[in-house]
This record gives C-alpha cells, structure tokens and sequence, in this order.
C-alpha cells in the first residue's frame, strides 16, 4: 500500500527523518529530538502526546508536551516553553517510545509467525496533531537510514510497497527497548479468507482512506456481502467516498430489503440519486420498502399495555398481575404512570416477580427511571434500529409531554418481512 498523498491540510514524515533534527526554544538549539511518545487512540491512530528530546552529555533529557511545539518540519522542531530545566522529568513507566520500543522490531501475524521488521513510521500531521498512520517493512527504507541512497532508489525500483496502515496492528503492549513484538490483526493477504462480518469487523477499524482502498479490491459479490455488515455510520462513510455507480451495482446484487436497509441512512437526495443508476425493477421495489420503513410507529401500536400508579405496592401489583393481564397484548413490561399519564417508570414482569414481598416497598422504588422510547414523529425504522440494538420485548411511545400513548412490540416491527417486494 502505497503512502498517502499530502493534502493542504496534511503533512506527512517519516521517523527516521525527524530523529536528530534540532529542537529550538525561539532561535536557540536546546536539543535534537530523540523519540517521540505516543498514546494509543482506541484501536485507530496513535497520537503523538510528547517530544523526547536529547541533549549532550551530561544533561537529562527533555519531555515536552506536543501542545508546545509551534512547528514541526523536516529541517527543525520549534517549541514554546519557559524554564528548559522544568521538562527535564523521569520517563512514566506507561509511555510508549515509538523510536525506542516499535523502530527494528520483529512483526508477528496472527499465527505468531515472525513475517517483518518495522523499518520505519509514516507519521500525519493533521489539524494541529501529529498520528502514527503507517508503518514500513520495505528494505528501502533501511537503506534511506543508513543513508545508502543508491541502494535504496535500486531497492526501491524493484521492491514492492510494504507499507501497512496502523489500524492492522495490535494495540501494543509489553514493549521496551529490547522486549515485545509487533503484532499484526489480520494480513492483508489473508484478508480474502474473512468472511462478510469478520471482514466488516476490520474495516470498522480502519480510517476511511485505507477502508476505501480495500473495499475497492474486493470481488463485487464479496463487496456487497461486507457492506451490509457494517454499521450505519461507518456505511455512511464509505458510500459518500464511493462512485455511486459503483454502489449502485453493489446494491443490484442485493435484495430488495437489504438495499433498502442500507439507502435508509443516507439523506434522501444520497439515496436518490444512487437509485438513478439502478435497475428499474428493483428501484421500484425498493421505494416501496423504504415507504414502509418511514411508516409512522404508532400505527403499529398497542393501548393494550398494564400500567400502575408509582405508589402501587410491589404486593398488590404481582397479586393483580394475573388478572390485570387477560385482556392485554403487552404483558411482560409494566409501566408506571402518574395521574397525568406520564411515564415515570419501566419495570420488567421479571424484576417484579423477584422484588422482595413487603409492605412498604412501592412500584416506585424498583422501577427503572432511566428507559428508552419512541416519539410519537418515530418511524418503523427507528424502532427496528432500537430493538435490534437494545433486545427489548417492548418499547413504550411518548409524546412531547411526556405521556404514553402507546407500546410497540418487538414482533409487530421486526417480523415485518420484505418478502412481499421481492
């Protein structure tokens, strides 16, 4: 995988070039940098938190924050701190060295099969922050810090790109100067043998710039399988940065449902104008599912529902239980509500029958203030969204002040099939 290209809004270095350049505080040299600390970013792009900057002998260290630096370039690093001697501090014990303890280590695939070395890193400056994005396997990188250049323009002539996009790595652990591997998630040569989900899984992962350049590498089939298994947000991404041509022909080899599903979270003007480039027949089914998905919720509600004042006690309530439940289509939830008709309460038919039996103990002390609902503007889209990422039974409608007006049930929306479409 080729490096990225340089934006007006990003540039880009490699480690091995920023080692040793001078470190200036206004005009004068304090130092070269030696390393650069980093902390991981919850599975995407470490952050470059501190500069670890070298002195001549005899003197400590520097550790600067990375909110000091005023420049960073590939001839000089600039910062704006008081008192050099303030940043002479110890090394904490969970810094990550990216120089020190990345830099010449071994890198093991999934299998613990030693593959690789790291040669170097291709860092991002973006927004102000510097990022890990890359790392190098190629031989010509080591030859460039070994300042060997004919070889490596030789190598490099010949050598196919080794670079490889951080979110394939491992969240590092373990490491020092001299211990720890590097390990790898997935190869990229393994990447065919995952299947749709476990595929969808890592590129979730991965920035949208890499996760564009592999869905692209993917058999149409294999394409379409993978987009339906990612999650709305990152779909969203992905297709905006596609043709929409080429989305169109992913969502032909769909069914009717499924492409619907997908067109569902774009903007409408997104969705239409992916649909132009379809066929026909299926553009026709498909607007008639999504009519569906846009149906308004309390359509398919029940009134049917058992609700208890808040001062009902825990006693009464699992005696009435039985009988109360006869003529209802909701049943395993009970809601509680004042004189108004606000919902104040939701207590699953489970945690009342558990409830200790005294007296004293009200609806109001076991109920679950904290739930989750449905306006009354929610389409059938927007309960499906939440039954599949909550598993309730049941989900209560509430209007603008606060007052049930109904229950949806689980099998009134996710049982709806497309099949009549298709």
């Amino acid at each position: 995988m080729a490096a990225h290209a340089e934006t007006q809004n990003e540039k880009q270095f490699f480690l091995s070039d920023m080692i040793g350049k001078r470190v200036l505080k206004d005009t004068k040299k304090i130092g070269k940098l030696a390393d650069l600390i980093v902390k991981e970013n919850g599975g995407k792009f470490p952050v470059v938190t501190h500069l670890y900057v070298g002195r001549s002998f005899g003197y400590p260290p520097l550790i600067i924050e990375w909110e000091k630096v005023t420049s960073f370039s590939k001839k000089e690093v600039g910062v704006n701190i008081g008192d050099v001697a303030d940043y002479a501090k110890d090394l904490q014990e969970e810094a990550i060295l990216l120089k020190d303890y990345v830099l010449d280590k071994k890198v093991l695939d999934v299998e613990e099969r030693d593959i690789d070395v790291v040669y170097d890193i291709l860092l991002t400056m973006k927004n102000g922050k510097l990022y890990v994005c890359d790392v190098d396997f190629s031989k010509q990188r080591l030859y460039k810090r070994m300042h060997l250049r004919f070889l490596a323009k030789t190598v490099g002539e010949v050598e196919e790109s080794k670079m490889v996009p951080w979110t394939y790595i491992q969240p590092l652990e373990n490491l020092g100067s001299f211990k720890g591997e590097i390990k790898l998630k997935v190869l990229k040569d393994k990447l065919d043998m995952l299947g749709p989900v476990d595929l969808a899984d890592v590129l979730e992962e991965m920035d949208n710039e890499h996760r564009v350049k592999i869905f692209d590498g993917l058999t149409e089939e294999r394409a379409s399988d993978t987009l339906e298994e990612i999650n709305p947000t990152v779909q969203r991404a992905l297709i905006a940065s596609l043709e929409k041509k080429k989305v169109a022909q992913l969502l032909n080899v769909m069914t009717p449902g499924q492409a619907a599903d997908i067109l569902s979270v774009l903007p409408v003007p997104e969705a239409e104008a992916i649909m132009k480039s379809m066929v026909k027949n299926n553009v026709a089914k498909i607007q008639a599912i999504l009519g569906q998905h846009n149906e308004n919720v309390i359509n398919f509600a029940t009134q049917k529902f058992l609700s208890y004042p808040p001062n009902e006690t825990v006693m009464k309530a699992q005696e009435d239980y039985p009988k109360d439940a006869e003529d209802k289509d909701e049943v395993m939830y009970l809601y509680v509500i004042n004189a108004e008709g606000k919902l104040l309460g939701v207590i699953d038919i489970k945690e009342l029958l558990k409830a200790p039996l005294k007296a004293t103990t009200k609806l109001e002390d076991i109920m679950q203030r904290n739930f989750i609902f449905l306006k009354t503007t929610s389409t059938l889209k927007d309960a499906s969204l939440l039954f599949a990422r909550y598993s309730f039974r049941a989900l209560p409608i509430v209007d603008p002040d606060g007052k049930i007006v109904g229950v949806v049930q689980y099998r009134d929306v996710m049982n709806l099939k497309h099949i009549f479409f298709e």
